[in-house]
Parts: C-alpha cells; structure tokens; sequence
C-alpha cells in the first residue's frame, strides 16, 4: 500500500475534500471580520451580519425561496430537525415516518413517544429502501399532524417518491418535515414547487461546508415553538424570546465562521449547478454499482438505477464480518468508508442486515473512475482472500 494513498468513500457521513475556498473563508472571518454578529454596531459585527444574511440568501436561491428569514441556522440536520419536530407537535398528536429514518429523526420521536406526548407509525420499506405506499395511505389518523421523510437514505441512497407522499398528505391537511441531509447540493430541491413544509438539511456534507453548521427552512405558513430561547442581540429589553423570524428559533452566538466556509461550499454548487454534481455522482454510482455486481459472494443493497439513489452504496460480503472489512480496506489498501448500522437501525431492519450492518460506500463529486477501479480492485482481492 502507497503510504500516502487516502482514498476517501465516506461522503455520506461528511463530504472531502472540499472546494479551496472552503478553507480558506473561516480564516479570513476570523483574522479579518470576527464580530459577534447582531451584538455591536461595529464594523467587525456589521461584516458577520452581512456574511449572515448572504449566506441565507444562498441557500434561498439553493432551494428556491426568496425570504432569508425563512431561513433558521443550526448546528447540523439533526438539530434542525430537533427544532423542527420538537417546535412542531403539541401533545396528542400522531406523526407517520417511514423506516429509512435516521436515529436524529428516530430518537427525538422515541423520546416524545415515551413520554407519552405523541403515537407514531412507522411505514415499512422494501429491501431496496423504497416505502410502502399502499400501508402508507392507510396509516393516516385522525390526529396525524406532521410526516417526516428521508429523502434519501444514507444506507442505501434510495431516493423517497416525495412527491406523491406531498401530494398524499396536504390532501389530509398534514404538514411535512424533510430530512435532506443526503441531498441538499446532490440533487436540485425547489422547496415551493415541491410544496415542503419544513427542510433539514446539514452543511457539512452535499453543501461542502464545515461540521457544525446546517438549517431548517420554514414555511411562511408554518409557526414553530422555539427550542432554545436567550440573546439575540434584539428586543433585548424584553424577558422573551423575539416572535419575528429569524430570531424567533435562533439563540446565542451563531458559528459565523463556520458558516463563512458553508457559504463558500454553497456559491461552489449555484456556480457548478446541482443537476452538474448530480449527473456525476449518479454517473460514478452507476459504475462503481456495475463493477461490484460481477464480484461473486458480495450482496448489493439499494436502487440498481442511479436515478433512484443518491451516491451511496451498500454491500456485504457472505460470511465477512463488515467491520473487519472495513478495517482490511483502510490498513492494507488505504480506502476510507463506513461500516455499521450507520444511525439507521430500521433501515437495516428494512433491508435485512440488522444488526450486522454492511459496509458503505459513498463516493463524492471529487471522486474518480480511477479511484472507484482502485476501489473494485481492493474488494475483490478481499473476496478472494476469505474464499480460500
């Protein structure tokens, strides 16, 4: 193995490398314009408030809507959708989620659920990720207030027919929480065509942006309860929490600087263009699928054509431990992935590698052919060692 081979196939958990100026924007916010935004009148707060509110609007024009105050920051998706279910439901109400959740969408409810605050129904999925939507439209209550959906998961790539479930659940009056955190800058997302309620999405993966930064976008129709209350650096003179938006679900400090490099990730993809990204990262998905499908003894998991899946990929390999595969993959060949259950444990259950898990392969806009026959290569010489 070249010592200095870092093959990186772990996009889905966090995307690298990233664009240069990604790097570069955090340093100079912090030599050059490190104020606490919205807190002082100074030139220092005034350029935060500024890198704020483009950044808002790059992520408005990402998703197509206009008003930046629609517009909450967070820490990553699954804070995001923390505020979003958390501010949303009120007590008694039932929620419909499907099994490719992920446990930032499973946990939250879990804990309401236990509480006895909430009764959920979880829709099933085919071993290909894909939801029931005969059992999907039987599960509707009386109560049902919200539906949350991975739109695509992060096991299989599978993406969710958003659409018809919109569509589905608007004609009962039910709002709708999306999980982007596989899409958001993979595949292009209009969020007033497709008439979204609520989007979760992280910054630190498809956005090419740093860890700790992400949002929520909110409907002008929709009113959450803030999850966190405290400084914003307005109405100061008042014991509660600023109604106006953003503000209204936005407390402290905001990560100005992490956000100066999510607005670069974001101005990257507005000037490639998300149907650009998508195309090749459906294109590699598409190889790297092909190639791994002639190798005996492995087992694929998720949609066989690319325009179903985002740029992730599953496997197991009969008998083989994944982790230990895994571990195999970096120590001798230098490849870098995920093994597990990936936070997404009814996903596995769904697809039938519960609790073994299988072992991810998510290759990235800056991946390469190259990379994914190295990739193939690594996996076969891997097969055949544990066949004999």
């Amino acid at each position: 193995m070249d010592d200095n081979l870092n093959l990186y196939f772990d996009n889905a958990a966090t995307s690298w490398p990233k664009p240069e100026a990604v790097y570069k924007a955090p340093e100079k916010q912090m030599r050059q314009a490190y104020g606490n935004p919205g807190r002082s009148g100074h030139t220092h707060t005034l350029e935060s408030d500024r890198l704020l509110y483009q950044t808002r609007e790059a992520i408005g024009r990402l998703f197509s809507f206009s008003d930046p105050a629609r517009l909450i920051f967070a820490l990553n998706a699954t804070d995001a959708l923390n505020i979003a279910i958390k501010g949303f439901l009120n007590p008694d109400d039932h929620v419909l989620y499907t099994a490719m959740e992920h446990n930032s969408v499973l946990r939250p409810l879990g804990r309401l659920r236990r509480d006895e605050l909430i009764s959920t129904t979880m829709i099933p999925c085919s071993n290909q990720g894909y939801p029931d939507l005969d059992y999907f439209e039987k599960a509707f209550q009386n109560n049902t207030r919200l539906l949350v959906v991975n739109h695509a998961s992060n096991v299989t790539g599978t993406i969710a027919p958003l659409k018809e479930m919109i569509e589905s659940a608007h004609r009962r009056g039910v709002k709708v929480l999306v999980d982007a955190a596989q899409t958001a800058g993979v595949i292009p997302i209009d969020v007033l065509k497709e008439n979204i309620d609520l989007l979760a999405f992280t910054g630190h993966k498809g956005l090419f942006g740093p860890t700790g930064t992400g949002g929520l976008y909110v409907a002008p129709w929709i009113d959450l309860k803030p999850l966190r209350e405290g400084g914003t650096g307005s109405q100061s003179e008042i014991d509660i929490h600023p109604e106006s938006m953003p503000e209204r679900l936005e407390a402290g400090t905001l990560n100005s600087t992490g956000l100066a490099g999510l607005l670069e990730g974001v101005n990257f993809i507005l000037e490639t263009g998300v149907e650009e990204i998508h195309r090749k990262e459906s294109e590699l998905r598409d190889y790297l699928y092909k190639q791994l499908q002639k190798i005996s003894g492995l087992t694929l998991y998720g949609p066989e054509f690319n325009s179903h899946s985002v740029s992730v990929l599953s496997f197991t390999l009969n008998g083989a431990d994944c982790g230990e595969i895994g571990y195999i993959l970096e120590s001798n060949y230098g490849i870098l992935c995920r093994t597990g259950l990936h936070c997404a444990p009814m996903a596995h259950q769904a697809i039938g590698t519960f609790p073994e898990g299988t072992v991810r392969l998510s290759p990235g806009y800056f991946s390469s052919q190259d990379d994914l026959d190295y990739l193939v290569n690594a996996v076969h010489d891997i097969v055949q060692l544990a066949s004999e």
